[in-house]
């Protein structure tokens, strides 16, 4: 993606050249945990000029391995399936394995369970005597990616203009090689809207479909957008209402009233990791860690560069193919990031932990949670909006083109397919709107639509659930919900074939790049 660079000073574009290579460093950390025979595959192939050879590497790239995204995860290379516990686990390990393990102690749980551990084979016993699997820490598995990575992160902040980033980029260096990020997060929260920026960590649990806890990396170097960032400002002063606001037992909603919610829009200048393969973020709320949400909030950005390609380029040419014109017009890239906004924001809204416990919701709901926190956030951000509406922050005539705009949005997210956690929350949440009516499909045409009357009670009602279910951390019940829910019905298939000829999603070139590892 194009960026113009020639507003930086020489010593910022060092910087910039510093943080970009320890993103590469930090994509060949992704690939070893998303598919390490994927990746000797498209290194094998990056002097190839057959065409077959660059599209097969480009079909790499763009999954982060040999299992298609947008197909359920089926491979397009060889015939075995995407192991649930991608790279993180031995191929053998079953979610009940690793229970007997734990039960019989030959794992310790919190080896298991930590977000920063990978199984792998080891010289075990009291001589080393025999080998057997093992949980090892990311900072000793990775270390030969992470240590330059750090000295990379070191060598930034000593060409930082900015303290407060350079501190941050040396304690999150220090993180790197620690596993232990809860200090640097805090720094990185109280950044008093910095020029450049970073995500720079293993944030996201999407890969781990075997327990549902294990991070991944991910990385973007972005530039902020001054302009755009103090729009959000009439966003983040309701955020403690819009929490207390919200369907649930109140004590289950601990208080953002103190707590600061950080929200700037940016412009990629890179991205590395579980944020440039697959699905495109163009907005994100970390970090994830419950004790920094309780203790600072936590932080909402939005990707300027990557949301106008995803509306200009998807959105508005799907909308065409599968609203009537009259709504279909009615989604614009306003009411799209006025939706989006509101989805981050509520990744931060509702219960903390398990109702009366410290149990991690993540880790009481397992793999489901993915699918269950992207449709919270999609259903509950929509009921921050009605609110919003009543309370005069939006205005009461932008409130349809909202819910048309999220319609929009929510077809283009079902096509990443109903095994991706964000496919498989906006399948439930279409599934659901329909049976209450607030969604309806006219069999003659084929075309969905939007009914604004039944909305706000279906929207309201969703949302309840959904925030029940994360609060109770009934896997059962969720799990039976979306089995119930989210499920691809053959008209909705047939009319999102439609727009087959429209991207599924953006596929990134940067003017940067690391050198190939």
């Amino acid at each position: 993606m194009p960026f113009d660079s020639t507003h930086l000073t020489a010593r910022e574009k060092q910087m910039v050249a510093k943080l970009v290579d320890a993103a590469g460093l930090l994509d060949c950390i992704f690939w070893h945990q998303s598919d390490p025979e994927g990746l000797k595959l498209y290194l094998s192939l990056a002097n190839s000029t057959n065409s077959r050879d660059k599209m097969l590497r480009e079909l790499l790239k763009i999954n982060g391995g040999r299992f298609d995204q947008i197909d359920d995860n089926k491979p397009f290379v060889g015939t075995d399936p995407a192991p649930p516990g991608r790279g993180f686990f031995l191929p053998q390990e079953t979610r009940a394995s690793l229970e007997q393990h734990i039960s019989s102690g030959r794992f310790e749980k919190s080896a298991v369970y930590s977000p920063y551990t990978v199984e792998k084979m080891c010289a075990i016993g009291t001589d080393k005597e025999y080998w057997g699997p093992c949980f090892d820490p990311y900072h000793a598995a990775f270390g030969d990616f992470l240590n330059p990575m750090a000295a990379d992160l070191r060598e930034a902040a000593d060409l930082s203009d900015d303290p407060a980033f350079a501190n941050f980029l040396r304690l999150r260096a220090d993180a790197l090689l620690t596993d232990d990020y809860y200090k640097s997060d805090l720094a990185w929260m109280d950044l008093e809207n910095p020029k450049f920026d970073v995500v720079f960590a293993p944030y996201e649990t999407y890969l781990d479909g075997l327990l549902g806890v294990k991070t991944s990396y991910g990385a973007s170097v972005m530039i902020r957008n001054d302009a755009e960032s103090k729009k959000l400002a009439v966003f983040q002063k309701y955020v403690p209402d819009l929490q207390e606001s919200l369907p649930l037992a109140h004590g289950d909603l601990p208080s953002e009233r103190g707590q600061r919610s950080p929200m700037e829009v940016v412009d990629a200048i890179y991205r590395s990791g579980d944020l440039l393969h697959g699905y495109q973020a163009v907005a994100d709320n970390l970090p994830n860690d419950p004790r920094i949400h309780q203790e600072k909030g936590s932080k909402k950005i939005f990707w300027k560069n990557f949301m106008d390609a995803r509306v200009n380029y998807v959105i508005l040419p799907l909308a065409g193919r599968l609203m009537p014109a009259d709504q279909a017009k009615m989604v614009t890239g306003e009411g799209t990031l006025d939706f989006v906004i509101l989805h981050e924001i509520s990744h931060g809204l509702g219960p903390t932990y398990v109702h009366g416990t410290k149990t991690d919701i993540r880790e009481a709901i397992g793999p489901q949670y993915l699918g269950l926190e992207e449709s919270k956030a999609d259903i509950t951000g929509m009921t921050c909006v009605k609110w919003l509406v009543d309370h005069g922050a939006i205005p009461k005539e932008k409130l349809n083109e909202i819910y048309a705009s999220f319609l929009g949005e929510t077809f283009r997210t079902i096509r990443f397919g109903i095994a991706e956690a964000h496919g498989a929350g906006a399948m439930m949440e279409i599934s659901y709107l329909t049976e209450h009516g607030a969604i309806r499909r006219d069999a003659s045409t084929g075309l969905y639509a939007a009914d604004f009357q039944k909305m706000p009670a279906a929207i309201a009602s969703l949302a309840k659930e959904l925030l029940e279910q994360e609060a109770t951390g009934d896997r059962a019940r969720t799990e039976n919900w979306f089995k119930k829910y989210a499920v691809m019905p053959p008209e909705l298939a047939a009319a999102l074939a439609k727009g087959s000829d429209i991207p599924v999603d953006v596929d990134p070139d940067f003017d940067f790049h690391p050198p190939l590892r």
